[in-house]
């Protein structure tokens, strides 16, 4: 699939002349999910920090530094990984790995910038509560998840924001960040000799510890059909997410499920897609989906139409799924399916950043061997049979949780009606942390 080389266990490279440029990133298997009770928002908090107080220097120091090197330096954290990445001009890059190094082995913790961070932090939970879409996110994986890592907010709450201090981010920088944790990823313009030395100088400054992975418990089931309406007043719109646990990466049917996803939901002009916007107007966007990670994810389907329409298109969607579920998908479906995941496949490996991205997703979300490598072959391997299969065992037409963004006055007797065989309503003012 690539010319990726791995040049060491945790060391990820692909070289190219097409560019004087240089992308990089250093990451972790570990995130989120590793917050203390009471302290979520903490690896966020320490991410922001690595960034902004590396070898001791202040934010601005940094971001005329990163800025005079032509590069960009960004961090990320999700529930199972921490990363530090981004591009530097070739000729810069020992500058760069210098930041690097300093970020991951010399984060100076100022308080005054923790402060600042946790404030920012605040803002934007606040802010959030206007995005419609970003509120049903939350409360549908909060919902779904209850009981899991999974279901916790990465950035945190007012409160456990309050209880994080330097102490805390030091005992969780002890705990993430060792030298057997690291993973680098390199592509463009330097060498493989290059890419392991680079990644042995950064590592061996890093303190020494337990190389772990956390792989959290399989997220409960939670049975029946439930209901969540965040209440939120005056909304003339909806935003609505309904589904279940879906599948994982290890799972025997995990592509077969993939490629039913596609036929149901997956597309522009999916069976979803076609019956919500195309047939009835009532949601410009209207799609499924089947994300992946190192826990299983969930299967979801995603819609957003005017408030008059919610609960017709929930009663509908719920329709659409029994449907797939009970019919399946034909052969023709199928080869559609097919042709569309491999031919949109070379999207995703088109540059030597993406292929590398991907070996490195690999190795940090523990997926099968060769997952991409082997991915077109076996999307093309997939029977008729082996889908419907996968549809019928993995999606729960009477185990779904529906979480819909609005009016409760409004919309609450609709949807509850909407909901054939509802087992559990609930009511969640937007402005809950």
């Amino acid at each position: 699939m690539s010319q990726v080389e791995q040049v060491a266990p945790r060391v990820f490279v692909e070289s190219s002349s097409a560019l004087p440029l240089v992308s990089f990133s250093v990451s972790v298997p570990l995130g989120a999910a590793e917050d203390p009770d009471g302290q979520l928002g903490l690896t966020r908090l320490l991410a922001i920090l690595l960034r902004r107080t590396a070898g001791g220097r202040t934010a601005q120091q940094l971001d005329v530094a990163v800025d005079g090197l032509g590069a960009s330096l960004a961090v990320d954290v999700t529930q199972s990984t921490l990363s530090l990445s981004g591009s530097v001009i070739a000729r810069n890059l020992p500058g760069v790995v210098e930041l690097l190094a300093d970020a991951i082995a010399r984060p100076g913790f100022d308080e005054d910038e923790l402060e600042r961070a946790k404030r920012e932090t605040l803002a934007e939970l606040v802010e959030s509560r206007d995005d419609d879409r970003t509120l049903a996110q939350r409360w549908f994986r909060r919902r779904l998840f209850q009981g899991h890592p999974a279901g916790r907010s990465v950035s945190g709450t007012p409160a456990t924001l309050a209880a994080i201090d330097r102490p805390a981010l030091l005992a969780q920088h002890a705990r993430l960040i060792t030298r057997e944790q690291l993973h680098f990823a390199f592509a463009g313009a330097l060498t493989p000799a290059q890419a392991a030395e680079i990644a042995a100088s950064v590592s061996g400054l890093a303190p020494s510890g337990e190389a772990r992975s956390s792989l959290p418990q399989e997220p409960p089931p939670q049975p029946g059909r439930r209901l969540v309406v965040v209440d939120k007043p005056e909304r003339t719109q909806t935003q609505i997410l309904i589904g279940c646990l879906g599948t994982h990466p290890h799972d025997a049917d995990h592509l077969p499920l993939l490629v039913g996803n596609t036929v149901f939901g997956g597309t522009f002009t999916a069976r979803m897609t076609r019956a919500i916007r195309s047939d009835r107007g009532w949601s410009y966007g209207a799609y499924s989906s089947l994300p992946s990670d190192r826990y299983r994810q969930s299967f979801s389907m995603w819609t957003f139409p005017r408030a008059e329409d919610a609960a017709p298109c929930v009663a509908l969607e719920l329709e659409l799924l029994e449907r797939w579920v009970a019919e399946g998908i034909s052969q023709q479906e199928l080869e559609l399916a097919q042709r569309f995941l491999v031919e949109s496949h070379a999207f995703s490996v088109d540059t030597a950043s993406k292929r590398v991205g991907l070996e490195l997703e690999q190795q940090l979300h523990q997926l099968p061997p060769r997952y991409y490598q082997s991915y077109t072959e076996r999307i093309e391997a997939v029977t008729l049979s082996e889908v419907n299969a996968a549809i019928a065992r993995r999606i729960t037409p009477e185990d779904l949780l529906v979480t819909v963004v609005g009016t409760n006055d409004r919309l609450g007797p609709e949807l509850r009606r909407a909901v054939a065989r509802l087992a559990e309503a609930e009511v969640i003012p937007y402005t809950r942390d």
